[in-house]
């Protein structure tokens, strides 16, 4: 077996519980990851914020990669590695049409999110402190957003019909209930933020662990040479990648360092 030299790893169903928490097992595997050489990195479609606390609670040193791959900043510096915006000849009629029709809409531009004051908290970290409510859209700041939330699913449904036609990557994902489309530039994936990163670090593809339970990781964890999906992803992404550990509440991402790293480390030991 090819020895894994970086773990990529989801947030939000993957290395996160349902109370977004890190279970002890998954920083146990985590930190003897560390231990032996290997590189984590951690993937989202959060802001900066999270991932960066959860980062250098974890001890990991690599930078984050963000906004589903739009932003990768660098956690121990504050510089920015890569961060590719949307146009503002898309975003601007976007969000002009949501606040139109009182759509739910989330905007995050400067690495901060901005949403209309009736927009409802459909989750704890919308109160948290990198979201901030706005009267109107009109007076934010004019740089290219790095990526657009559609909350609910009318507003889902609204964004898909509407603008289609757009050259834009419209990202739907539903956790039970609530569905939200990510709108990002096409060239911003998980895949090829973790691509270029490993590039930095001269790491072959073949050489990454990538843990994920979304349909957005798909494509990240099909291009890692070991890519598995959680036990609570769907169907279709567990059937499109092929490799199941565990789901996040029976520590999955544990279960998949322990093998695919740790004992594989072992097992080419006493080779």
């Amino acid at each position: 077996m090819v020895s894994i030299e970086l773990v990529a790893l989801d947030l939000d169903g993957t290395l996160l519980d349902s109370q977004e928490q890190v279970s002890e097992a998954n920083r146990a595997a985590i930190s003897a990851a560390l231990a032996e050489g290997v590189r984590v990195v951690l993937v989202t479609g959060r802001g900066v914020e999270a991932p960066t606390e959860i980062a250098r609670d974890l001890a990991i040193m690599l930078p984050v990669i963000c906004c589903h791959g739009a932003l990768t900043k660098d956690i121990q510096t504050g510089k920015t590695i890569g961060h590719i915006p949307i146009p503002l000849m898309y975003a601007k009629p976007m969000l002009e049409f949501a606040e139109e029709r009182s759509l739910d809409v989330a905007v995050y531009i400067e690495e901060r999110f901005y949403r209309i004051n009736t927009v409802r908290h459909y989750m704890s970290d919308m109160r948290g402190p990198e979201w901030d409510e706005v009267a109107t859209f009109d007076g934010l700041p004019r740089s290219a957003p790095t990526f657009l939330r559609f909350l609910g699913s009318d507003a889902a449904e609204a964004v898909r019909e509407r603008f289609a036609e757009f050259p834009l990557h419209f990202k739907f994902e539903r956790w039970g209930e609530f569905e939200e489309c990510a709108v990002t530039s096409r060239e911003a994936t998980k895949q090829r933020a973790l691509k270029n990163l490993c590039r930095t670090y001269g790491i072959a593809r073949e050489h990454v662990l990538a843990v994920g339970d979304s349909r957005n990781d798909v494509p990240m964890l099909r291009w890692a040479g070991v890519g598995v999906a959680m036990g609570n992803a769907e169907p279709d992404v567990k059937r499109s990648v092929g490799r199941v550990t565990a789901t996040n509440e029976r520590d999955g991402v544990a279960r998949a360092i322990e093998r695919y790293v740790l004992h594989a480390g072992e097992r080419a030991r006493s080779a």
